[in-house]
């Protein structure tokens, strides 16, 4: 009698048998283990990361400039008045959860988001904390050397694509910061293909900027198939006069323009004329709100990742050297009827449990005001608001000294942060990029998933 072989013992390598789809397993019977052919395998090894990749999503409200941790999230009412600063910490729906009075809708939803309070590292300078945040490489004089490292959106766009065909992977609102505070929400060595699509603002804000891939009114959509097919013929050209990576990239870059150009899907994504003005009011008529609605109609068409940034000098730059109290009374209340809006909303669409909502910049502030009224530059402690994803709601993970100005207990870097947004998405923090030499790059040097947020 022949021996009895449980498929959930067999070892092959990188294939899981234990979540092999039912018919999968009975493919493999009928064929027997003689029959995996290679092809088979390819098979299986596609059917197990289709298995292990989960249709998540994450929206990031980049705090550019460097939000105080002391003035929003992590209050110290006990303290003296130089570092308590002029706001008061109220409750929330969450026993042991207190925000900054300026902050009612975050009251309301406590038990849906989870904050961590002792992300630290070492870098003050702007450009320099925002490439560690966003690609968890520490980089000096990072404005003048460039990006090093790609950011965590263009890896997403690498390594898991958009959720749905037709709609771009990486999108920037309303757009990316490679002409404003240096290089760190680009794709480095990974192409130019894997650059954030920048959104464009809404009308009635002013400034308006129409999506990257929409053509001039005057280019019907005859007009720009002959287009393609000339800038088909030059690539083919130039691919002939020189095979290159830049030509490869800037091939994809066309096609991907041209099926958002020539797509419903993705047009209709971008339209904000198509929410109700009770939805519109509901997030706000300002840019966090809009943005933010913006934001939800992406990931619900099919982008995974979707950056806000929202830089409006002295209204949505977080810098706050001079006269905090003015800045924050008129830049936290759209803030926060934005985010409670957003998290509101996901969770009224069943989108909550896929899409996870963040929201930082690349550091806090000092602990003391000082005579001008504000707060300087201070890595040393910070604030991060997780919510959805599959993170747990209602927590908060660490705690800074009586002061705000460093971790009292559960230090973490950005590197964690990094590789627990990662988790979210279905991607390994483990995983090796290649770069433009073929050489293998950490995606995530140093840290790990915070445990404590997916218990």
């Amino acid at each position: 009698m022949l021996p009895v072989i449980m498929l959930h013992d067999i070892v092959w390598p990188g294939i899981d048998f234990r979540i092999l789809p039912r018919r999968g397993f009975l493919k493999v019977g009928a064929l027997g283990l003689g029959g995996l052919s290679l092809p088979f395998v390819s098979q299986l090894r596609q059917s197990q990361a289709a298995a292990a990749r989960k249709d998540t999503a994450v929206i990031l409200f980049w705090m550019a400039g460097g939000p105080s941790h002391i003035d929003t999230y992590d209050l110290k009412p006990a303290a003296s008045a130089e570092v308590r600063g002029p706001f008061a910490s109220v409750g929330t729906n969450v026993p042991g959860i207190n925000v900054c009075e300026l902050l009612p809708e975050h009251t309301r939803i406590a038990d849906k988001f989870s904050l961590v309070r002792s992300i630290r590292h070492t870098l003050a300078v702007h450009d320099d904390g925002s490439h560690w945040m966003q690609t968890g490489y520490p980089l000096l004089n990072a404005r003048a050397r460039g990006q090093t490292h790609p950011c965590q959106g263009s890896v997403v766009a690498h390594l898991r694509g958009a959720n749905r065909n037709g709609m771009p992977p990486y999108v920037c609102i309303p757009e990316d910061y490679r002409s404003h505070l240096g290089f760190y929400q680009g794709p480095a060595y990974l192409g130019s293909k894997y650059l954030a699509l920048n959104a464009g603002g809404d009308p009635s804000l002013g400034n308006y900027r129409p999506p990257e891939f929409s053509q001039p009114k005057e280019v019907t959509l005859p007009r720009l198939e002959d287009r393609r097919n000339l800038v088909a013929s030059l690539d083919r050209f130039a691919a002939q006069a020189e095979a290159s990576q830049r030509y490869s990239n800037l091939d994809d870059a066309h096609r991907q323009a041209y099926e958002l150009t020539a797509g419903s899907q993705a047009r209709a994504a971008f339209d904000l004329s198509q929410e109700s003005e009770q939805t519109r009011e509901r997030y706000g008529r300002h840019a966090y709100g809009q943005g933010a609605l913006l934001a939800r109609r992406l990931v619900e068409a099919g982008t995974t990742f979707v950056t806000i940034n929202l830089y409006e000098k002295d209204v949505d730059w977080w810098d706050d050297h001079t006269t905090i109290e003015k800045n924050l009374r008129k830049r936290l209340p759209p803030y926060d009827q934005a985010i409670g809006a957003l998290i509101e909303d996901l969770s009224h669409r069943g989108l909550f449990d896929r899409t996870l909502v963040a929201a930082y910049g690349e550091f806090g502030r000092t602990p003391r005001i000082d005579a001008g009224g504000g707060r300087g530059h201070w890595p040393g402690a910070m604030s991060v608001l997780l919510a959805g994803g599959g993170i747990g709601g209602g927590q908060i993970v660490g705690s800074t000294t009586p002061d705000g100005a460093a971790p009292k207990d559960r230090p973490l870097g950005p590197g964690d942060l990094l590789a627990t947004i990662y988790r979210v998405l279905g991607i390994d923090p483990q995983t090796r990029l290649k770069d433009a030499q073929n050489r293998p790059i950490a995606l995530v040097p140093d840290g790990e998933p915070i445990a404590e947020l997916f218990t």
